[in-house]
């Protein structure tokens, strides 16, 4: 294999991280082929809007495609080889799961094994794919680690990423595919989802509508601000994972593997209350939110927190971006895009 990488494909491109990864990527001088169905989990006028700042580089190659469509996929990958496969398309969300189950199936499961497929059939250097913190489930031992058990999910989404896990695992060992799962923390910042709270919130108080607070504002979320979450992809794109000639089959650390395989988590490894995230907003705004307090949510955790060690040491990786700048930066945003004469644009 080569060590090159200079062709790269991200499934979900006009979604909330892979928009920001191939716009970073682009200005690095690497050539995108950007894949999405444009779905309308959410309003699709916003995916839209991302993949149009994207069409016009050069470096730029668009496809709309299912990823469940395995004849489509199969296709995209003997029309070009490409160095690196960055998989970030899926059915997000915890609560969704628990009313639109087969979406998850189709997206997460089936598009997932179309990717593998590919990946091993055009001898692809590098799989790098999106997992979550979800998967850590009904774990309580904080900060949680890559190398802790994660057998107990409470969400269909967090049981279909524990599955992309074992399933890139499998084609690691089985076609020495090199792959490295990334656990994602809670990612926020501009062009962000409108389903995450950041925007539910931005959203409410602006239009000075109440916001429902789960769990009572106790939650703890480790939030991290999207440009880390993008520096730290590309530098794990990078570090093509090798195997684990330590790896100790009597005591099997998941993180790692006797194949060329490995998770990390990415986070800000430094966990707020839910009640700290809303006032860090409401400073930023300038107005007091109107709070509805609820019980937690089935499929949700009351706490993340990520252990980051083996990502800054393999890699070199931190989070820089305080939250307070972070949520600004973001709402600064929000007001630019969503503004008009009379308020903001319904979506």
């Amino acid at each position: 294999m080569s060590n090159k990488l200079n062709k790269i494909m991200i499934t979900g491109a006009a979604g909330f991280i892979g928009f920001h990864l191939a716009k970073k990527l682009l200005q690095k001088g690497f050539r995108v082929t950007g894949i999405d169905n444009l779905n309308d989990y959410y309003d699709v006028r916003l995916k839209k809007a991302r993949l149009n700042l994207l069409l016009p580089e050069k470096n730029f190659n668009f496809k709309k495609i299912d990823m469940a469509d395995n004849r489509q996929i199969a296709e995209t990958f003997k029309q070009e080889t490409y160095d690196v496969v960055i998989n970030l398309a899926a059915q997000a969300g915890v609560r969704y799961s628990l009313t639109n189950p087969h979406s998850y199936v189709n997206s997460n499961l089936a598009g997932f094994i179309n990717i593998l497929e590919g990946c091993r059939h055009c001898r692809v250097q590098h799989l790098v794919f999106a997992s979550s913190s979800s998967v850590y489930g009904a774990n309580t031992k904080m900060p949680f680690s890559a190398s802790h058990n994660t057998d107990h999910p409470v969400s269909l989404y967090a049981a279909t990423k524990k599955a992309n896990e074992l399933m890139a695992h499998s084609y690691s060992h089985l076609y020495r595919l090199p792959c490295t799962g990334l656990r994602f923390f809670t990612v926020y910042g501009p062009w962000g989802r409108p389903d995450m709270a950041l925007f539910l919130f931005t959203k409410a108080i602006l239009e000075k509508k109440p916001i429902k607070v789960f769990n009572y504002g106790k939650m703890r979320r480790d939030f991290t601000y999207i440009d880390d979450i993008v520096e730290g992809v590309i530098r794990v794109m990078k570090k093509i994972p090798e195997k684990n000639k330590k790896w100790d089959s009597n005591a099997p650390d998941p993180s790692s593997s006797f194949a060329p395989y490995r998770l990390y988590n990415i986070g800000n490894n430094n966990p707020i209350t839910l009640s700290e995230f809303i006032k860090t907003i409401e400073d930023a705004i300038g107005i007091k939110a109107k709070k509805e307090f609820i019980e937690i949510q089935d499929g949700d955790v009351p706490a993340t927190y990520a252990d980051i060690d083996s990502l800054i040491k393999e890699t070199g990786f931190s989070p820089k971006t305080l939250l307070k700048d972070g949520i600004k930066n973001f709402i600064t945003w929000y007001k630019s895009y969503y503004k008009t004469e009379n308020g903001y644009k319904k979506f």
